[in-house]
């Protein structure tokens, strides 16, 4: 056991952590548990993430981050003039959407409440993501491809209809053609916008 609980302990620890809390919640796995899972032992554990708690933040931390599908969707926004950077953000968002983020367990701290240091991390990363789309119908504006509104209602609509799509896949396991969907949605937004 010892040969194992040198390099790479906290990866394992980790990746196992992160498989259990997904699918069990916080209160629901115990350090026993993931210990087995990963092949470690407790002190390994606390040494790397000095509690159950530390150890959860940290999964939480590294799952529910949309930093990298942020990114790209800054990226796609800027390609070419707005009616392209739209296109292209909207694929984006459908095809790289980063569902693991919505595992319920990693927003379960302890029985049904929610987690709050899970929940502000996601709502931050939406907002900055609506910022993006924010931004990309105030570009459309001052270029003249979309008519005068309120930006932020606009993009509220955009975000509205792509998250359908990517909520109905993550809770109700609805498959659909994203990229058939996300060429209505783009042409419907143009058109409203036009």
């Amino acid at each position: 056991m010892q040969a194992r609980e040198g390099e790479g302990a906290s990866e394992r620890v980790l990746e196992a952590a992160s498989r259990l809390f997904s699918q069990k919640g916080f209160s629901n796995v115990s350090i026993r548990d993931i210990c087995r899972e990963s092949g470690t032992t407790p002190p390994v554990v606390y040494y790397h993430f000095r509690s159950k708690k530390g150890l959860f933040e940290a999964v939480a931390k590294s799952a529910i981050s949309m930093g990298d599908f942020i990114s790209k969707l800054a990226t796609a926004a800027e390609a070419g003039d707005p009616r392209e950077g739209l296109q292209a953000f909207v694929q984006t968002y459908l095809a790289s959407f980063p569902e693991r983020s919505f595992e319920p367990g990693l927003y379960m701290r302890d029985s049904a409440a929610l987690d709050k240091t899970s929940a502000k991390m996601v709502s931050e990363d939406l907002d900055r993501i609506r910022s993006l789309a924010t931004g990309l119908v105030e570009r459309g504006m001052s270029e003249g491809v979309y008519r005068r509104a309120s930006p932020e209602m606009a993009a509220d609509c955009l975000l509205g209809m792509l998250n359908r799509a990517i909520f109905q896949h993550i809770h109700f396991s609805r498959v659909a053609d994203r990229e058939r969907y996300g060429k209505f949605v783009a042409d419907f937004f143009q058109r409203a916008m036009g």
